[in-house]
C-alpha cells in the first residue's frame, strides 16, 4: 500500500470516527429538540435529547456506514431512530419540521466542514503530508454529511423524507399513499440502491451525481 493510499484509508477511518461521534448525534439531537420546541417531551423522556453518540448509536447503521465509508469513500448508515409522537406536536406541519430538523443539521455540518477546509486552504496549509490528510477528512466529512441529507429527504420510508411529503399531502391522499409506501419503502430503497436504471446508474448513484458531486465542490470551492 502507497503512503497515499494509507493516508486515504486513514482519513476514511477518521471521518467514520467523527460522523458516529459528531455527525449522527447531532442529526438525531435535532430531531429530538425540534419534537421537543414544538411540544413533544418523548425524546427527551428516552434520554435523547443529547449530543452523547452512545444514546444514539445503532450497531447495523453505524456498521453499515463504517462498511461503506472504507470500502467506497461515500456513506450509508443511521443512527437509532429518535422517538416522537406527532400527535403531541404543535403547527399543521410539526412532524416535517421534526423530521427535515435532521437533515438541515447535516447540511449546517457540511458547511462548519466546508468553511474549515477553506480556511486551511486560503492560509496556504496545503503542503505536506499532515495538511493533505486534513484536507481530505474535511472533503470526506463534508461530502458524507451532504449525502445524508439528501438521501435522508428523498420521500421514501423510513427516510425523514416521507415523513415530511406525508406532512404536505392532503389528508385524503396521505391516507391512501402512506400504508403503501411504509409497506414497500424498504423494498423501494434496495431497489434504488441496487438497480441501475439511470443510463446505468442506480437512483442514489444519479442522485449523488445530480446534487451531492456538484455541492460538495461548490461548498469546498473546487
Amino acid at each position: 500500500m502507497s503512503n497515499a493510499d494509507l493516508q486515504d484509508l486513514v482519513a476514511r477511518v477518521v471521518v467514520v470516527a467523527v460522523m458516529l461521534l459528531v455527525a449522527f448525534p447531532v442529526h438525531e439531537a435535532a430531531h429530538a429538540y425540534a419534537a421537543y420546541r414544538l411540544g413533544d417531551s418523548t425524546a427527551r423522556l428516552f434520554g435523547r435529547l443529547s449530543l452523547d453518540p452512545i444514546v444514539h448509536f445503532d450497531p447495523i447503521g453505524g456498521g453499515l456506514l463504517a462498511v461503506s465509508v472504507l470500502l467506497t469513500g461515500l456513506g450509508f448508515g443511521w443512527a437509532k431512530p429518535t422517538p416522537v409522537n406527532p400527535y403531541n406536536l404543535r403547527g399543521q406541519h410539526g412532524d416535517a419540521i421534526v423530521s427535515a430538523a435532521g437533515p438541515i443539521s447535516n447540511l449546517g455540518l457540511a458547511i462548519v466542514g466546508a468553511v474549515i477546509f477553506r480556511i486551511v486552504v486560503a492560509v496556504g496549509l496545503t503542503s505536506g503530508d499532515a495538511a493533505v490528510f486534513v484536507l481530505n477528512v474535511l472533503g470526506f466529512f463534508v461530502e458524507i454529511n451532504l449525502l445524508l441529507m439528501i438521501f435522508n429527504l428523498l420521500p421514501i420510508p423510513p427516510l425523514d423524507g416521507s415523513k415530511v411529503l406525508y406532512s404536505f399531502l392532503d389528508p385524503r391522499t396521505a391516507a391512501q399513499v402512506r400504508p403503501v409506501l411504509d409497506q414497500y419503502g424498504i423494498i423501494l430503497l434496495l431497489f434504488a440502491a441496487l438497480f441501475p436504471i439511470f443510463g446505468g446508474n442506480t437512483l442514489l448513484g444519479a442522485v449523488y451525481d445530480a446534487f451531492v458531486f456538484p455541492a460538495t465542490n461548490l461548498l469546498l470551492g473546487l
